[in-house]
Formats: structure tokens, C-alpha cells, sequence
């Protein structure tokens, strides 16, 4: 009896092990397969997005043919603005001028002191050095401001403008009379809402709207006894275009990569054909292209792509800009990432409740998540846990998750250096011109990664001689700044 006992405790504890020992596999094998469907999703992504060189010039190609198109008035993707400045800056411009940059819920009031490019006094370690005394203030806008009529809108900027004149000059009578306003291209999400529907595009010399903006804006100075006027509002891109113009003749273009992007650039009179008959053409006209609509047959489009641009506020509309600003970004990575967790339990066999947040991973984190080069991506530890409340990732779902932002982030970066290229095409200079490109946007100026993409789609597309005539730089001044060169530009 004791005998049997014996065997069969035994038996009972190698059956136990061996039950042990087969869970064990069974969840390694579960585990390996799931990595290996996390690793089949990435795969699959990453062949979608990917921009071959040819590509990238079929890209380019397109965006030169809706340039043409939009600038003759027949169907494009590309609206191809003419801008109401009747010049660029010539780098001449002397004095202390005043800018406001018009944004989402926000705007920034803007004071600087322009030199002229050529001064010999503006001259610091062998640089020209126009720009000094430069200060600025961001102002949050409350939101029945946002909501008011548009001349209580102006009425509200004005006063604030004031009060900031006031503490940097000697009264309100300081500086250039003329005063640079530009739009980001976020505003327009926000004026939406605003009693007058007003639409915030760069408006055409004549344009009945744009005039009506204009006369609100300048009747609230002469209320508020703000000793300024405004003769344009312009998109906030042409605005980047005329800083890149102050500095060198040979900056043609301009282009922001934020939260919104947009591009804009120096084009013949004789090629522009949308212009207001009564008004004379200046020989030079910086076009805003609203780049962010346009849309080509060999965009890299995925899933994850078709599920943003459905559920977005415009579907069917801004496909660039959802292809490649900040906005976007991170949301096309926390699509991937669902995805993995749900159907391959990258983080755990509980889908994390705040992954299906929609826009909750901003570009900026995931900047700092893409460029973390810690051994074993404590940054993307941080990141996850604070914005997903993932506290037990792997280091090999980190390291995952640092590919997915790689991905999109070179797409991204690509494509925008085929804009580039394309607009530089346009121009006719890429064999034999030097062309400055003058970019400004938290994208550009933060995400150092992104930035070298870019960089390096330029020189792939054009080889070694002929990329050294195209010169991407940031832009001047920084945040706001771009309404300065706007006021100097003016008569």
C-alpha cells in the first residue's frame, strides 16, 4: 500500500512538471508568434511608406503640373493664392517695426529693429546681422473672443497691441507706422467658428472679403489710438517667404512644418493669371500654394492613412498635410500601435484604454520617443507610461515602437523634400541657380531626425552637383518674426 502511494505521488509530480513544462512552451510559442504578427504589421507598413527615389520624382512631378495648373485657373489640388504684397523686402529696410502672427488660440505680438542686410554696422563675427532689439509676446485668445464678431476680434487684438507697444516704446507712437499680420495656417480650424464665418485664406488684392478684414482692423487702431496700419493680411508662409527674401535675393521659397504646413514662392508676373484686373502687377509675385490640399496618384497611402483621413474634421481634403505635419504625426504612430496591441498583445494581453485616444500622442513626444538613444529606451518607457499608462513595456516593444516613429517620420521628411524639389523644378533652377529655402515650424526646428530625412531626400533626388544648388535653412527670427519682414515689405 505504501508502495503505490509512493508511485503515485510520483507520477502526480512528473505529470505536474511535464503540465509546467508544456505551459511554459505553449506561452513562449504564443509569445513568439505574436511577436512575429508585430513584426509582420511593421514589415507591412514599412513597405507602404516606402519613397524610392523614382517615386519621389513622380511626386515632384505631379506637384509641378497642379502648380501650372492652379496658376492658369483650371482644376488643381493646389489653390495657387497670389499673395496682395505689392513687393517682397529688398534687404534695404531700416527701422523698428511691429508684427502680429494670428494662430490656433493664440497670437504673438512681435517688435524688432532691421538693420539692412548690407549695413556695415549690422555685421557680428563676419555675419550680417539686420535683425535686433527683437521682442515677443504670446497671448492666449479666450474663447468668446474666438467666438465674437470679427470686428470685436480686432477691436480685442488692438488693445492688447497696444499695452505691449506701450511697455516697449515711449507711448503708443513707437516705431514704423506699418504693421505685418500674418495667419498660421491653424486659424482656420478656429475662425470657423467666429460669428462672421470668416474664411482666413490670403486674400486677393480687391477681394471684397479681405477689404472688409482690412477696414475692420484699421478702423480698431484709429479707435484704440494704436498709430499703425495694415495694408495685407497673408498667410503666415509668405510671411516666411519675404524673412528668406530680406536676407538673399536668391531665396525663392518657403515653406512651414508645424502643426499645419503650407508653401509659398517667388513667381513671374507674366506666369500669374488670377489677378485683380484694376490692380497693377508687380513684377514678382509670392504665391501661397496651400500646398497642404495637394494630392497625388503615388502618395505612399496605408490603412492607417485611409482610417485618419475618414475620420477626420475634412476627409477627402489636405491629404499632404496629413502625409506630413505635426498634427498627424503622432497620430498615424498611435494608429500602428493599436493595431500591434490589438491584434499581437504588444503591450500585454490587456489593450491599454488610453491607446485608443485618438491625437493623444503629439509629435513632439513622439520626436522625443523617435530619438531616444538610451540603452534601453527609457524615454519610450517614460513616454508610454505617461501618455498610455504602460507601465510594464519590453525593451523589445520599445525598441518596436521606436520603428513605427521611424517610419512615419521618414515618409514624412521624404516627401516634403519632393515638394521642395518640385517647387525648385518649377522654377526652372535646379541645374544652374543657386535656390534658398527658407523653412520655419516646431517640426523642422525640433525633430532633428525628421530634419535630416529631409535633408538627405534632396540630395538623393538631385546627386552631388545639383543639390548644392538647393539650400534648405531655418528660418529668421523664429516664432512670429515673419510679420516683421511683412510690415518692412510694405509702402
Amino acid at each position: 500500500m505504501g508502495k503505490d502511494v509512493v508511485v503515485l505521488a510520483a507520477l502526480t509530480t512528473v505529470s505536474t512538471v511535464v503540465a509546467a513544462v508544456l505551459l511554459v512552451r505553449q506561452w513562449k510559442r504564443r509569445n513568439e508568434q505574436r511577436w512575429r504578427h508585430a513584426q509582420r504589421i511593421l514589415r507591412k507598413f514599412a513597405r507602404e511608406c516606402a519613397t524610392p527615389v523614382p517615386k519621389l520624382w513622380q511626386i515632384a512631378d505631379d506637384l509641378v503640373a497642379h502648380m501650372h495648373a492652379g496658376l492658369t485657373s483650371t482644376e488643381s489640388s493646389l489653390q495657387m493664392l497670389p499673395s496682395c504684397l505689392p513687393s517682397l523686402p529688398t534687404g534695404d529696410e531700416k527701422g523698428l517695426y511691429h508684427g502680429i502672427n494670428l494662430r490656433g488660440t493664440n497670437f504673438i505680438i512681435v517688435q524688432a529693429r532691421l538693420g539692412g542686410r548690407n549695413s556695415p554696422t549690422t555685421r557680428l563675427r563676419g555675419r550680417s546681422e539686420p535683425i535686433s532689439d527683437l521682442y515677443r509676446e504670446e497671448i492666449p485668445i479666450p474663447p468668446n473672443i474666438i467666438e465674437a464678431s470679427s470686428q470685436e476680434f480686432f477691436d480685442w487684438i488692438t488693445v492688447e497691441l497696444g499695452k505691449f507697444i506701450s511697455m516697449q516704446s515711449e507711448g503708443l507712437q513707437g516705431g514704423e507706422k506699418n504693421l505685418g499680420f500674418t495667419v498660421s495656417p491653424t486659424i482656420a480650424e478656429v475662425a470657423a467658428s467666429m460669428e462672421t464665418a470668416i474664411t482666413w485664406k490670403d486674400s486677393l488684392l480687391g477681394d471684397a472679403a479681405g477689404n472688409k478684414l482690412l477696414n475692420e482692423l484699421n478702423v480698431a487702431m484709429e479707435k484704440h489710438s494704436v498709430d499703425k496700419r495694415v495694408s495685407a493680411l497673408v498667410d503666415d508662409t509668405i510671411g516666411v517667404l519675404a524673412g528668406g527674401r530680406y536676407y538673399s535675393k536668391e531665396s525663392v521659397a518657403a515653406v512651414t512644418l508645424g502643426m499645419g504646413t503650407n508653401a509659398a514662392y517667388v513667381e513671374s508676373a507674366q506666369s500669374v493669371v488670377k489677378w485683380p484686373d484694376q490692380t497693377p502687377k508687380p513684377e514678382e509675385i509670392a504665391i501661397n500654394t496651400q500646398w497642404g490640399n495637394f494630392r497625388s496618384s503615388h502618395f505612399p497611402i496605408t490603412e492607417f492613412d485611409t482610417s485618419l483621413d475618414a475620420e477626420s474634421s475634412y476627409p477627402g481634403s489636405q491629404i499632404f498635410e496629413k502625409l506630413i505635419s505635426g498634427t498627424y504625426l503622432g497620430e498615424t504612430v498611435r494608429r500602428v500601435l493599436l493595431k500591434m496591441a490589438q491584434e499581437s498583445a504588444l503591450f500585454g494581453d490587456t489593450v491599454p484604454a488610453k491607446l485608443a485616444i485618438p491625437y493623444s500622442l503629439r509629435s513632439p513626444d513622439m520626436a522625443a520617443m523617435h530619438q531616444d538613444t538610451s540603452e534601453d529606451y527609457e524615454i519610450i518607457d517614460e513616454k508610454l507610461t505617461e501618455i498610455f499608462e504602460i507601465t510594464d513595456s519590453t525593451t523589445m516593444a520599445r525598441e518596436l515602437v521606436a520603428e513605427v516613429c521611424d517610419v512615419v517620420a521618414e515618409r514624412g521628411a521624404r516627401l516634403v523634400g519632393a515638394g521642395i524639389v518640385g517647387i525648385v523644378k518649377k522654377l526652372g533652377r535646379l541645374s544652374n541657380r543657386i535656390s534658398i529655402i527658407t523653412v520655419e515650424g516646431g517640426v523642422y526646428e525640433h525633430y532633428r531626425v525628421f530634419r535630416n530625412y529631409l535633408h538627405s531626400s534632396v540630395w538623393e533626388m538631385l546627386g552631388n552637383e545639383r543639390s548644392d544648388n538647393v539650400i534648405i535653412e531655418h528660418s529668421h527670427g523664429g516664432s512670429g518674426a515673419s510679420s516683421i519682414f511683412i510690415a518692412a515689405s510694405q509702402p
